[in-house]
């Protein structure tokens, strides 16, 4: 059986190989749990998409976007802090140690003697715990912990609804231009056969070089025009990538039946604005609980800490250091501590009324919010309104000409009207369709912005 000597030389032994495998259980964790694999490693294959619908585009974008990933790690810390304030109701235990060699001892002297009051070694282990009775830091961290995940989530809301927004829109916006591509090669068709036509009629001797000289001026135009359009389409598409968080050089074909657009432009416009639907209000009432936690987190100050704790030493004492654990002269203690400032010059009072400013400034917040929504409701509203009108114009109008052309190749081929007429009412027709895929564009753009200014966005 062990003495108590060979027990206190073991000690320092058996505290050192407790610090390493804590250091080395510590080690393998980090590596474990600090070591993700990085965003965009190309170790895999980037995840792209087969069926790009608006829809799938979206959820793509949720999954992907670089903000709103930056937002759910934000989440996920803001969870591990509130752990971590939390932690301190829990009690707190606590060793120490430590060994003391004293080359000279400290002297005094007792009734005319010198007396040395130590020894040559001392030792020392120490046990001690400390429970948290009440405290405002704590007490902050327990009743604040709900509205500050609540509020890391908003954030994570907030961020996936503006790029919801901003994705549909850009999407629309290279439907808009492939359309206007679209128009373009069906024109390029036509006036590549007009062309062909003039030239034989010129050849012929049946028509002059003006005919023949306009159909290549119309060509060369609708030809800058398609390819306008497709350095634009790239552009759009890189935009699309950008806020979808989509790989740069993968490919992504877009799917979507252009004759569904225009059912997609019907809108309740009876509706009101929903103040409380808006995620920004939801983010202004969780501040304003948060501010009025801080406020009696600060009416708290004048109220005393109270914390009890307690602890069992162990005191090795002795001149020769061999024989330093042969005897242990122990103590222990338990007891209750309440701290009470007293007087800080004023500062708890400055404090507080802080605190109670920033929260009247908090709720003009939420009124200048209320009155922005609704000006914002009405602008994109109205928006929407005025671009409707003019795309239902822009239908007609396409409609129009294109009844018009059909009417004029027939009349020109009977020899009744010019070519000239011919050109005049293609251009019409082209501009017709470009201007109504336009107006299909704005018109939807604008009512997902009127969506957004409804709350209608949720996550």
């Amino acid at each position: 059986m062990y003495n108590m000597r060979n027990i206190g030389r073991l000690l320092p032994k058996l505290f050192f190989t407790v610090l390493c495998l804590l250091r080395f259980s510590s080690d393998i964790y980090s590596q474990n749990q600090l070591a993700p694999t990085p965003v965009g490693s190309t170790s895999s294959k980037p995840e792209t998409l087969d069926n790009a619908t608006l829809e799938n585009i979206i959820q793509y974008a949720i999954k992907h976007q670089p903000q709103i990933q930056q937002s759910i790690i934000d989440q996920k810390v803001v969870e591990n802090t509130i752990k971590s304030k939390l932690a301190d109701w829990y009690p707190q235990i606590n060793f120490n140690y430590n060994l003391q060699h004293n080359f000279l001892v400290q002297t005094s002297i007792i009734a005319g003697n010198p007396v040395k009051l130590g020894v040559d070694n001392t030792s020392a282990a120490q046990f001690s715990l400390s429970q948290s009775i009440f405290n405002r830091d704590v007490l902050l961290a327990n009743r604040t912990q709900n509205d500050v995940r609540q509020q890391a989530s908003q954030t994570v809301t907030n961020n996936k609804i503006t790029v919801t927004a901003n994705v549909a829109k850009a999407f629309y916006a290279v439907l808009a231009t492939q359309q206007q591509i679209a128009v373009s090669e069906g024109d390029i068709i036509r006036l590549e056969k007009s062309l062909k036509d003039a030239k034989n009629q010129y050849n012929a001797g049946t028509s002059d070089k003006i005919d023949f000289k306009r159909v290549t001026i119309a060509l060369n135009n609708t030809l800058a025009t398609k390819k306008s359009n497709e350095e634009l389409l790239k552009a759009r598409v890189q935009n699309l990538k950008a806020l979808m968080g989509y790989p740069e050089a993968e490919p992504l074909t877009i799917v979507y039946n252009p004759e569904a657009m225009e059912l997609e432009i019907a809108l309740d416009t009876t509706q009101k604005a929903d103040v409380p639907s808006r995620i920004e209000f939801q983010q202004l009432q969780t501040l304003k609980r948060l501010r009025e936690a801080d406020l009696n987190y600060n009416k708290w100050s004048y109220l005393p800490t109270v914390a009890f704790n307690g602890a069992y030493n162990l005191n090795f004492l002795n001149n020769s250091f061999g024989d330093l654990y042969n005897r242990n002269y122990p103590n222990s203690f338990a007891a209750i501590t309440l701290s009470l400032p007293i007087f800080q010059g004023g500062k708890r009072k400055n404090n507080i009324n802080s605190a109670e400013w920033q929260l009247k400034r908090l709720e003009w917040d939420i009124t200048s919010l209320k009155l922005s929504i609704n000006a914002e409701y009405q602008q994109a509203l109205a928006t929407y309104k005025s671009n409707l009108t003019v795309f239902l114009s822009q239908k007609e109008n396409m409609e129009l000409a294109k009844e018009v052309y059909d009417l004029v190749q027939l009349q020109y081929r009977s020899g009744i009207k010019t070519y000239l007429e011919v050109i005049t009412s293609e251009t019409d027709l082209r501009s017709a369709r470009i201007n109504y895929y336009n107006s299909l564009y704005l018109v939807l753009s604008s009512k997902v912005d009127v969506q957004k200014a409804l709350g209608q966005f949720n996550y």
